[in-house]
């Protein structure tokens, strides 16, 4: 059985039985949130959660009843905690059908910040698959859209800066993941006016803090971190393994909270977009958004001490 299982289920019955109670913010279970870590979007100013949900496999469930129920659970107990950025794409199987049904079934909670991307090879079905994103969702506009993984790049992006000042989109983007084509993704944010970059960033993997990480700070990009716990990778991997005395410094009682807070303390970054399927799981995600944050001098600690394990 993986360790993150085993700490998970740890993590939840201790908050059943109160013994975490002391230790996590009130303000994470309780209406509104307005202690959350916010994070700027450069070229708006506006606020956002630093921590969002990512939906690749977790709602990719189809149809079944079931599992719809429960996925809308996990969203609404995202929407509860403070999170508002909700990522998918057209690449994700279902999820937008089942992100769709169960914004309905929650009423379209007005945090919503809905992201999607654009992902064909075909340049003149972009914009029909932009529509078949927003028939899906049982939206009218989305806040952000991003070219999937740089796919047909060029056109998709100019097509989104059209749709952007018709005032279909708020914002724009680009995404790249597994650290690939980074060169390309700097000459794209070099000369293109973006308003977001998707990278996978995380305690191990930290390749984007080389060149993409500073040139976004500097240039004024926001920018999503997916991947954060390397799909479970980290967590299993970490897991077995006691928190270092210093966690306590930023009220982290778990990996989970150890490895976003050290992601959404970069000076760089926007947003983390962990996923999963569990209500106990957003909830305790959530968490690392509350309490003393990592300063520069702790971050190159907590990587030390993963790199050790």
């Amino acid at each position: 059985m993986p360790n993150s299982y085993l700490n998970r289920r740890h993590f939840i019955h201790a908050l059943a039985a109160g013994t975490f109670t002391a230790t996590l913010p009130h303000s994470l279970f309780a209406k509104p949130h307005p202690s959350i870590l916010k994070k700027i979007i450069p070229s708006s100013g506006e606020e956002i959660p630093a921590l969002g949900i990512g939906s690749w496999i977790n709602f990719n469930v189809g149809r079944d009843p079931a599992l719809r129920q429960s996925r809308t659970k996990v969203l609404k107990a995202f929407f509860e905690g403070g999170g508002a950025m909700v990522d998918s794409s057209p690449m994700y199987g279902s999820s937008e059908e089942v992100i769709g049904h169960m914004l309905k079934e929650l009423g379209y909670p007005k945090k919503l910040f809905g992201a999607t991307k654009v992902w064909t090879n075909f340049e003149d079905q972009g914009l029909s698959q932009i529509k078949q994103s927003m028939k899906l969702w049982g939206v009218k506009k989305f806040e952000l859209l991003q070219v999937h993984n740089l796919v047909a790049w060029q056109a998709h992006l100019k097509l989104l800066q059209s749709l952007k000042k018709e005032g279909l989109v708020r914002y724009i983007g680009i995404t790249t993941s597994h650290g690939r084509r980074h060169d390309d993704f700097l000459e794209i944010m070099k000369s293109e006016p973006l308003d977001f970059v998707q990278l996978t960033y995380n305690i191990e993997n930290r390749a984007a803090e080389k060149k993409l990480l500073p040139f976004a700070k500097d240039k004024g990009i926001a920018v999503i971190a997916n991947r954060p716990f390397s799909r479970g990778h980290l967590i299993d991997r970490y897991g077995s393994h006691p928190l270092p005395g210093f966690a306590k410094e930023i009220h982290c009682t778990n990996w989970p909270q150890f490895l976003l807070k050290f992601i959404i303390s970069h000076p760089a970054l926007t947003v983390a977009i962990p996923a999963t399927s569990q209500v106990e799981h957003v909830k305790e995600n959530l968490s690392a958004g509350f309490g003393p944050m990592p300063d520069m001098k702790m971050r190159a600690e907590m990587a030390a001490y993963c790199a050790s394990l």
